[in-house]
Order: structure tokens, then C-alpha cells, then sequence
């Protein structure tokens, strides 16, 4: 048939144009926000949290009225990727991690937002939470690397916090009273928490040299089955490649003696690693270190483990770091170095909730590398829950302000 011959008459078409309305549903249709049961829809931010491209000039010309942020534009609490691996000393993959953790969050939404352990949904929070992309890091370079992902984070750390203050009433017949006096911090001003999305564990030495800015050295728990406190030479040393020197086994050690960690206020939990000697966990000491080996908990629960750690860092600013090797690779196989022998996801979740109060002002889960999961993606999946955890934590604490410890 001549497609060009065929003709539709004028009162045709207005008929089917009649038609077609008549089936449209008279209802008011929301397009701008995925219904509850269309989770799996929507771009891939972590849990559907509104995108806010902070590093990215993309966004300059948002509408008004978006839940969308332009660069430059305040937050309390953010969500940033490091698809950096290239420091690793086994699999590498983890750059793949910070896509398929937020891929892995899509059932995390405001329909089904309420975390029962904590009491609290963190979208209905208040506070301005958000998903700001990945930070642009090469893979052929180690040390321009480490140099973006530092001053990416610094570019955040220095905003503005979009809450402010905390107010509360001290009895009923009391004035409302306004607290917001930054906790701990040498500028003076709050500072948004951060949890960042991994990539391999040397992230965290460019991120606490960004936080040691804003509040000098701070206080760490860390999650994982291997020290990550070696002392360079044990990899050849500076001598051989300054390079080389900095690793995700080293990196502790780094932070150490650059005087990023407060000594004494910093513990290892799920430690099960391979050592090259017994004097291995005397140099961890002299980093600072406390440790709990894994199988601790067999002992003492996770009760137990909880109460160590937060001895350990009571009354300090604390940086939070989570290799997801922590878990046993039959929870958690998609990593660079596992480790038989470690924690169910059921445990490091109940443990992580036991730090509810605690002053985090930042966050990481690190060395996911999705191309070792399974089909079900088991890691991608235990560190997106994970991830949600600890933004409970963040969000439910508030911001830092003084006063506000006794309401912890």
C-alpha cells in the first residue's frame, strides 16, 4: 500500500481523538515520583534519593522547586562514590562497587523508609539528604588519584550544612531552647556527614587527611578481617615507589603517622588476616590500634563487641570505615582479599545499630567488587543495607551541635 495515499478524514480523527480521551482515567497522576510498588524504576541514585551532581556542572540550570541540587548547594548528609581500585594487592573490581551498591538500594524508598531498630525514617527526617555522584578519579595514576578524591571530598566537607540548629524544651513550662554550637570542629561550623561508596580501602587515607580540616584527628572504627596497618617497607618500602608505598594494607599506617587518627581512640573489629609475623599486631598498637579479632564474638556476642568499641572511642569525632570482607565470603564473596571465617550480615548489622549515639561524622563501605558476585548480587546487596544502617545513624543523631550529647 502507498503509505502517502492514505488519507484519514478530519471528523475521523476528531472521533478517535474523542475515544482516546474517553479511556484516559480521571485521576490525579503523580509522574514526578515513582509509585511504592515501582521501585525498581528512577534513575540509580542510592535508595531514590533525590541527585545532586555537587561536583558536576551539569546541574546549573535546574528548575526552580527541584529536589534536584546544583553545585554549590547545602546538605547534611550526602551520598559520594570513589570508583577508585588501582591500590589493591589481589582482585581488583572495587571501582564497580559504588554502581552496583546504589543499584542494589532500590528497594530502600520512603514507602517502606522506616528502620525499626532505630525508630525513625530517615526521609522524613528534615534533614536534606542526597546522592551526589561519583568523584572523577583516574585508574593510571595513584597519587593524582588519591589528590581527586581528596579534594573532591574537601569541596564537600567545606558546604555549608542545610540544618543548622537544634531546638528542644526542657520541661513544659520551659522557652524552647535554640543549640548550635558546632561540636569539635577547629572552623567553627558544622560540617555535613558523608558515606562514601568504595573502591578500595586506600579512600580513606585521602578522606581523613580532608576531615583532619575540619576537625583534626578523630577517632575510627574499623570493620574488616585485615589490619590495613602495615608499614610500607613490608611492600618495599618509599625507597622503591613512593607510589607503591600507599595501599589499601597501608594505609592505616599512613594516617598514623601523619597524626590523622587519635591514638589510643581507634579499634579494629573482625580481624581474622594472615600475618607475616606476631609482631604484626605490636606495629597495629603503635598505630593507634585496639583490635577484636573475629571470632571474639563466639565469646562475648555481639554485645560484647559493641560495648569494646564504644569504649574505645567514647566522646571523640568518629570516622566509621567498613570493608564488606568483614562479613564471611559466604554472605560477601564479591571482595579483593576474602577472608574465611568471618561475620554474618545478620551480626554486622545488629553490631552497626549498637552505635546508635555515637558522634560519626563520616562513613565509608569499601572493597565491593561486583564483578566476583553472584547472580543474586549477595555483597552488593549486604553493603547497600549497610549503607542504610549507618545513614540511620547519621540522621538520627543530628547534627553535632553542643548540648545535644545528653539527648543521645
Amino acid at each position: 500500500m502507498d503509505m502517502d495515499m492514505l488519507t484519514i478524514p478530519p471528523s475521523t480523527c476528531g472521533s478517535l481523538m474523542e475515544s482516546t480521551e474517553s479511556h484516559i482515567p480521571n485521576a490525579n497522576i503523580n509522574l514526578q515520583t515513582p509509585a511504592g510498588d515501582a521501585i525498581f524504576a528512577g534513575l540509580g541514585t542510592f535508595g531514590h534519593l533525590p541527585f545532586g551532581a555537587c561536583l558536576s556542572p551539569i546541574t546549573a540550570h535546574i528548575p526552580h522547586g527541584s529536589e534536584e541540587l546544583a553545585p554549590g548547594d547545602n546538605f547534611d548528609v550526602g551520598i559520594i562514590g570513589m570508583p577508585f581500585d588501582t591500590a589493591v594487592s589481589f582482585r581488583p573490581g572495587a571501582r564497580f562497587g559504588p554502581s552496583g551498591i546504589r543499584h542494589n538500594s532500590k528497594r530502600m524508598s520512603k514507602f517502606r523508609g522506616y528502620n525499626v531498630p532505630l525508630g525513625l525514617n530517615v526521609y522524613e527526617s528534615g534533614q536534606k539528604i542526597l546522592d551526589c555522584g561519583d568523584i572523577p578519579v583516574t585508574a593510571f595514576d595513584n597519587t593524582l588519584a588519591l589528590q581527586q578524591m581528596e579534594q573532591g571530598y574537601l569541596s564537600l566537607l567545606h558546604r555549608p550544612t542545610n540544618t543548622t540548629q537544634v531546638k528542644r524544651r526542657r520541661g513544659e513550662t520551659v522557652a524552647e531552647e535554640i543549640l548550635d554550637t558546632p561540636l569539635y570542629t577547629k572552623t567553627g561550623k558544622l560540617h555535613p556527614k558523608m558515606i562514601t561508596l568504595g573502591g578500595d580501602h586506600t579512600l580513606v587515607l585521602p578522606v581523613l587527611r580532608a576531615l583532619n580540616t575540619a576537625y583534626g584527628p578523630v577517632a575510627v572504627i574499623h570493620f574488616d578481617s585485615h589490619l590495613d596497618s602495615w608499614d610500607p617497607g613490608f611492600y618495599g618500602g618509599e625507597d622503591t615507589s613512593k607510589t607503591s608505598a600507599i595501599n589499601h594494607g597501608t594505609f592505616f599506617w599512613h594516617a598514623s603517622n601523619e597524626g590523622l587518627i587519635r591514638n589510643g581512640s581507634a579499634t579494629h573489629a573482625g580481624i581474622r588476616t594472615r600475618l607475616a609475623q606476631a609482631s604484626d599486631y605490636d606495629d597495629d598498637f603503635k598505630s593507634g590500634f585496639t583490635l577484636q579479632e573475629a571470632s571474639v564474638i563466639d565469646d562475648i556476642g555481639t554485645a560484647g563487641i559493641v560495648e569494646n568499641i564504644r569504649k574505645a572511642v567514647a566522646g571523640n569525632p568518629v570516622y566509621l570505615s567498613i570493608d564488606i570482607d568483614v562479613l564471611d565470603p559466604s554472605a560477601a564473596p564479591a571482595t579483593g582479599t576474602p577472608e574465611t571465617g568471618g561475620w554474618s550480615t545478620r551480626e554486622l548489622r545488629k553490631i552497626i545499630r549498637g552505635l546508635d549515639g555515637l558522634d560519626i561524622i563520616g562513613a565509608d563501605i569499601v572493597e565491593v567488587a561486583p564483578p566476583y558476585d553472584t547472580q543474586a548480587s549477595l555483597t552488593q546487596m549486604a553493603a547497600a543495607d549497610l549503607v542504610w544502617e549507618i545513614l540511620g545513624l547519621m540522621v538520627k543523631r543530628g547534627p553535632l551541635v553542643e548540648g545535644t550529647q545528653s539527648l543521645k
